[in-house]
This record gives structure tokens, sequence and C-alpha cells, in this order.
């Protein structure tokens, strides 16, 4: 069986969050500033851990997210970033067999298209990466052809993210932006960001 044609962006998506997860230094004050109002870098970290790699293999499952992970401050642990790395690779086989992506995931009593939750947690990745590596000092990679397909995924449900504080409003930028600051802006994020 071939994959589904979405898994490879799935693949590199995580491979790009691991990259920052392993530059993240040691030393890095865990209640720092990030780009998201509401998450200093500890938050920040334990909700991209959370969602993007557990939660990622849950979905793939059909089964909830235990409480003890919900509540779990992973960057307690000395080897998050390995952990994370590894559960990643976990949450991205576990989307390899095709069928994975037939039928929908019920979020809470309403049923998601399973296509368009992989796609949203394509979206976490490597938004949540960058907002990770902006706020501890690292970057993260995405090729143009990822930086295209998240500005897609950024359009397809920005108006959704927006009612639901996931994303402030668009950031201006120049006409000639490359398509990765271009899918940061529309997401509420401004590629500028220092801190």
């Amino acid at each position: 069986m071939n994959a589904h044609p979405m898994h490879p962006f799935l693949t590199r998506a995580a491979t790009a969050a691991a990259g920052v997860a392993a530059a993240v230094p040691a030393d890095h004050p865990l209640d720092a500033p990030t780009p998201c109002p509401d998450f200093d870098t500890r938050g920040l970290i334990n909700h991209w851990v959370l969602y993007t790699s557990h939660g990622l293999e849950h979905r793939a499952l059909r089964t909830e997210l235990p409480e003890e992970l919900s509540s779990r401050d992973f960057t307690a642990d000395a080897e998050w970033r390995s952990a994370y790395a590894a559960q990643l690779e976990r949450a991205v086989a576990a989307w390899a067999d095709p069928t994975v992506w037939e039928g929908d995931v019920d979020l809470g009593g309403s049923p998601v298209p399973a296509v368009g939750i992989a796609r949203m947690l394509i979206l976490e990745l490597v938004l949540h990466g960058w907002d990770v590596a902006r706020a501890t000092g690292g970057r993260i990679e995405v090729d143009g052809e990822l930086a295209v397909l998240v500005g897609e995924i950024v359009a397809e449900n920005a108006e959704l993210y927006r009612q639901y504080q996931g994303f402030a409003e668009p950031v201006a930028l120049p006409d000639d932006a490359p398509a990765w600051d271009r899918a940061l802006a529309a997401s509420g994020r401004d590629p500028r960001w220092k801190g």
C-alpha cells in the first residue's frame, strides 16, 4: 500500500519540529516570553510536545489523550528533546497506513475528516515550531514546498482559528515576501518578532 500523498509533508514537518527541539538551549529560561502571548517558553513547549507528538499519534489511533499526558510538564525531563523526537517518529509511523487517513476523527463529539486533522497538525508542528525557535534563539527549516502547503492550510483554517483566539489578525508584509513569511503573517505571526 502506498502512503497517503500528505504523509511525506507530515514527515517533513515532524523532522523540522524535532530539529527545533534539539536546538533549544538547556539554559534557556522557561519563563521567557514567546510569540504566543498566552504562553511562556515552558507552556509553549508543553503545548507543542503534547499535541504535535502524543496528540498526533492518538488522532491516528482514534484514542483519547490520557489525562496524565495532558497535565505533564515535559520540560521537567532533561531528555525532553530526544523523547519528543522519538514520540514524533512513533506518531508519523502511525499515519503511514493510508487507511488512517480515511473517515473521521472524533474531536469532543464533533467528527472531523482525518485528512483535515492531519493538515492542522502539520500546521501546529511548524507554526509552533517557529514560535519555539524564535523564542529560544533558534530557527526552523521549512522547505519551499512545505511553506506553500502551510500557507494553504492557514488560509483554510484562519477564520476558525481566529474564532478561538488561535490566530491573531494577519500581519502586513511586502508583496515579495517569501512563502514561509507569508504563511506566518497570515496566521497572525510577525516574522520579525524578537521578543
